[in-house]
């Protein structure tokens, strides 16, 4: 009867084994997210979001897009192949977990709103920059002299 207990003991005092990072491991995982993660319902609520940034008229015709339009399977397919390609089976084990969660979930669904009320703020802020880039470029330009012909030298 020790030994049973025993065994027993070893059996949930080892460290669970984790997933050995192979391409096929990669991939159950990387599916198991993808199934979690719900990307019609992510879509749905992106659409919904992003159309609020559009002329009343234009957001129905964009949400149909979004919702009837694209095809969730090429993007879960390029999503599946690209997560296998560059995340670890730990990393992909990890996203699929917290996905599974129920909090996770509630928090995607607001992930479409809070992304369409940040998206105006993004695209502004790298429109200013990237004007200071050019008034940074058009100042050093300045300050270079002019180059002198060469086709006139060669006569």
């Amino acid at each position: 009867m020790m030994r049973l207990i025993l065994v027993i003991f070893m059996l949930f005092a080892l460290p669970v084994q984790a997933l050995e990072d192979t391409p096929e491991n990669r991939r159950i995982e990387a599916e198991r997210y993808i199934a979690a993660a719900d990307t019609k319902q992510m879509l749905s609520s992106m659409a919904d979001g992003l159309a609020m940034n559009m002329k009343p008229e234009d957001r129905a015709g964009f949400r149909q897009m979004m919702t009837e339009f694209v095809n969730i399977d090429v993007i879960n397919n390029a999503s599946l192949e690209s997560m296998v390609k560059h995340f670890s089976i730990a990393e992909l084990t990890a996203l699929a977990d917290f996905y599974e969660l129920p909090v996770a979930k509630t928090a995607m669904l607001k992930m479409g709103v809070y992304m369409a009320e940040i998206m105006p703020v993004i695209q502004a802020e790298m429109l200013r920059a990237a004007g200071e880039v050019q008034l940074a470029q058009a100042e050093l330009n300045r300050q270079m002299p002019d180059q002198k012909s060469t086709a006139t030298d060669a006569h």
